[in-house]
């Protein structure tokens, strides 16, 4: 698949045409139907005026190929991770929200119990062994305290989901490393609850935590893996049009100063 060009179709294409007389010249090109400039992305010629101009050096950062891909690949995480916040958000709310409930439950089981356990009786069932009263008797027993430290570590848990999000979203490197060091805490918890009770669900979140983790380390060079953030930057910049252009007038230049 050509991301250059998919995403050109979907977004438009990205020129720009540098003051510097020898670099714009390699940028552009002469048509039948006027002036054409490279497109930054795919590396067509478009024809029309380009988007922007002005020094090379203050040309928009324009990913292509591998890092294209790679910021797509970032942005559906950053969504994962959006959602996921939302969902601990939701969890905290109807945790707290349960803090009002508590009473209206205790009264349940212990003034209507009496009339629901004489009419499952008469069903030839035992309702106290059922899984409804197993964990509302356990909800009952729970403290105040422990409750509202719970909504404190999920929201604390959701503002962790929602940073990561943000840094990823903006590529930031501050969220990837923040992305890496949380999921790989949660890893090990992951391991023993998939041991303890092993559900499909389970197994795909941590396969999903684990490959994250690689893949972030290994693509962005993270805690120096494959030259570490230096040869990632080094990287991106070889993939450039605008830098490959340079390059190309650079030692064009050289080899006529040769005698």
């Amino acid at each position: 698949m050509n991301w250059n060009l998919r995403h050109c179709a979907r977004r438009g294409h990205a020129t720009y045409l540098p003051n510097e007389p020898e670099l714009a010249g390699r940028l552009t090109a002469t048509t039948a139907a006027g002036i054409a400039t490279r497109c930054l992305r795919c590396g067509d010629f478009i024809i029309g005026e380009p988007a922007g101009n002005g020094p090379a050096a203050n040309a928009p950062h324009i990913p292509r190929g591998k890092a294209l891909r790679d910021q797509l690949l970032m942005r559906l995480l950053s969504i994962e991770r959006g959602i996921r916040g939302l969902l601990l958000v939701a969890a905290a709310v109807a945790v707290w929200r349960f803090r009002g409930a508590e009473h209206s439950l205790n009264l349940l089981l212990t003034q209507e119990m009496p009339a629901l356990r004489q009419l499952w009786a008469t069903a030839g069932l035992n309702i106290d062994s059922s899984y409804f009263m197993r964990q509302a008797h356990t909800l009952i027993t729970v403290s105040q305290s422990t409750l509202t430290l719970v909504t404190t570590g999920l929201l604390l848990y959701a503002g962790v989901q929602f940073a990561e999000s943000v840094g990823l979203w903006l590529e930031k490197a501050w969220g990837e490393y923040l992305a890496v060091v949380a999921s790989s805490l949660f890893i090990p918890l992951e391991i023993f609850e998939l041991a303890d009770k092993p559900t499909a669900v389970k197994a795909v979140v941590l396969a999903v935590n684990i490959v994250v983790v690689i893949w972030l380390i290994v693509s962005k060079r993270l805690f120096g893996v494959r030259g570490g953030q230096a040869a990632h930057h080094a990287a991106l910049q070889t993939e450039s049009i605008l830098n490959m252009e340079k390059l190309a007038a650079s030692t064009a230049d050289q080899s006529q100063l040769q005698p």
